[in-house]
């Protein structure tokens, strides 16, 4: 393959949206990918909007339980899906997770993987912090702008 092709194709690769791109001609396979960096940030400082359901078991005497969530959740930092996919917490079924609850992770970490069509995309954590809950199951899908991580802000 034509050294020349590969590099054309990696700038074309980088200036794009697209992530992976792979290449098969005359028995020779290449392969490109790029990481995909999340940078968005969100942190509760307040409730959600309560569902008529939950207004009334919140009426029913359960304000302080509500509250205590709230208060839990305060200040930390909320990792969100960027894309609509399957989450993994490890690059592979036998491999270990990446994170932990627990512990303790710089900006830039890769946190998880989110599939989607056949291309796994890295999410990293976007600021220093300690994992303090991980919301979703491995294998589970995702929505975007889902949480998936409380991160507690060091």
């Amino acid at each position: 393959m034509d050294l020349n092709l590969i590099k054309k194709l990696i700038k074309i690769l980088e200036s794009s949206e697209v992530t992976d791109l792979e290449i098969e001609e005359n028995g020779t396979r290449v392969k490109l990918a790029k990481k995909v960096r999340v940078t968005q940030a969100v942190s509760y400082t307040q409730a959600p909007a309560a569902s008529p359901v939950s207004q009334q078991i919140s009426e029913s005497g359960s304000k302080t339980e509500d509250k205590k969530v709230v208060d839990e959740n305060a200040g930390m930092h909320e990792i969100k899906s960027p894309i609509v996919g399957t989450f993994y917490r490890a690059p592979a079924p036998d491999a270990d997770s990446y994170v932990q609850v627990g512990d303790t992770v710089s900006a830039g970490s890769v946190l998880c993987i989110v599939e989607a069509m056949k291309l796994m995309n890295e999410i990293e954590s976007e600021t220093d912090g300690i994992i303090v809950k991980i919301l979703v199951e491995n294998g589970q899908p995702v929505e975007y702008g889902e949480p998936l991580f409380l991160i507690e802000p060091v």
